[in-house]
C-alpha cells in the first residue's frame, strides 16, 4: 500500500508552540489524528497572522481561506503535557492558493509528525473560488 509522503521544504517561516491537552489524546493514550489537525489549525493561524493576515476568514467581507486538502504523516507518538514545536512554511503557492507544510517535534526534538495543507482563496457570498489577493501572494511566494 502506498503510504503519504510529505515533502519538507529547505525553510521555515514561523514556528508555534502549542500544548498536547488531555482532550487530545485517544484510546492509545497518545495524540488523536483529530486533535492534530485541529493543532495544526491553530498553527496555521498563528502563521497567518505572522504574513499579515488576521485569520482565515474575514466576517465582514466573506473572503477567506479554506481547506481544500490535508496529508498527514505520522513519525512518532505525543503525549499529554508535550509541547509540540510546529515549524511552517508556504509552498506551492498558485492563482488561488498555495499549501501550508507543518515539521511537528515535541520539546526534546522528537519528530511527531509533518502534514500540508492545501489552502485556497474562498469567496463565501458566492461559494466560489477567487484569485489569490496581490499581497497574500507576495507573501507565500
Amino acid at each position: 500500500m502506498a503510504r503519504v509522503k510529505v515533502t519538507l521544504p529547505d525553510t521555515f517561516s514561523c514556528t508555534a508552540e502549542i500544548p498536547v491537552r488531555i482532550t487530545d489524546l485517544n484510546y492509545g493514550g497518545h495524540l488523536g489524528n483529530d486533535a492534530l489537525l485541529g493543532i495544526l489549525h491553530e498553527a496555521r493561524v498563528q502563521f497567518l497572522r505572522s504574513i499579515g493576515m488576521e485569520n482565515d476568514y474575514d466576517p465582514v467581507s466573506k473572503l477567506g481561506l479554506i481547506m481544500v486538502d490535508v496529508a498527514m504523516e505520522y513519525k512518532g507518538e505525543a503525549f499529554h503535557g508535550d509541547v509540540l514545536h510546529i515549524k511552517m512554511a508556504a509552498a506551492d503557492p498558485n492563482k488561488y492558493g498555495f499549501d501550508v507544510v507543518y515539521h511537528v517535534h515535541n520539546q526534546a526534538g522528537k519528530e511527531i509528525a509533518r502534514a500540508k495543507t492545501g489552502m485556497l482563496c474562498f469567496d463565501y457570498n458566492i461559494r466560489k473560488l477567487r484569485l489569490l489577493p496581490e499581497a497574500l501572494a507576495a507573501q507565500v511566494s
